[in-house]
């Protein structure tokens, strides 16, 4: 890792713009933006923002936290998904995306859906050393966002040992076997 590594970041350092025009193969069966084609663009955007916060490859998503669909987009118009890192820790990354979409026919513009996405850093050893910058905010929206990262991470934290042990409750065996519940 370079000895000149910036410890601070804004956010603006790590915003990625991407605009995508909405094609009919883009779409679901309602005429709009498939939600799992969003999904990928979302999170292609927002590992962009990761990597230039980090300049680090060893950072993977590690969750969706939470994705809000606000306003269908439509077939022909575009889609532009913008993301910038909110916070970090240790070993862990936020990053907010902002999806907007646009009537190119009207030039009507919208908020088509928000979301919030967590990366981690993978080691390969052991004791190797990640250092992550710290972010900072500088617009009033990006202070806004910023504000709630704590909150946020306690959160996905918790439901983090949830999903833990949920997961080690939930069967392994294959559906077409018959399983019976235990009494």
């Amino acid at each position: 890792m370079p000895e000149d590594k910036q410890t601070v970041k804004t956010c603006t350092e790590t915003k990625v713009v991407q605009t995508h025009r909405v094609f009919p193969s883009d779409l679901n069966h309602h005429a709009t933006l498939f939600g799992g084609k969003l999904m990928s663009l979302i999170d292609d955007t927002a590992s962009i923002s990761v990597s230039r916060f980090a300049r680090n490859n060893s950072i993977v998503t590690a969750s969706m936290d939470k994705l809000d669909f606000l306003h269908p987009i439509h077939s022909g118009h575009s889609v532009c998904v913008e993301t910038y890192v909110t916070g970090a820790g240790n070993t862990s990354v936020e990053v907010f995306a902002k999806v907007m979409g646009e009537d190119l026919v009207t030039g009507e513009r919208y908020i088509g859906a928000t979301s919030f996405i967590s990366f981690v850093v993978v080691k390969e050893h052991e004791d190797e050393l990640i250092k992550l910058p710290q972010i900072q905010p500088e617009t009033t929206e990006e202070k806004m966002v910023c504000e709630g990262y704590e909150m946020r991470r306690q959160k996905r934290l918790t439901d983090r040992d949830f999903n833990i042990r949920f997961a080690e409750a939930v069967s392994m065996l294959p559906p077409w076997l018959d399983e019976k519940e235990d009494k």
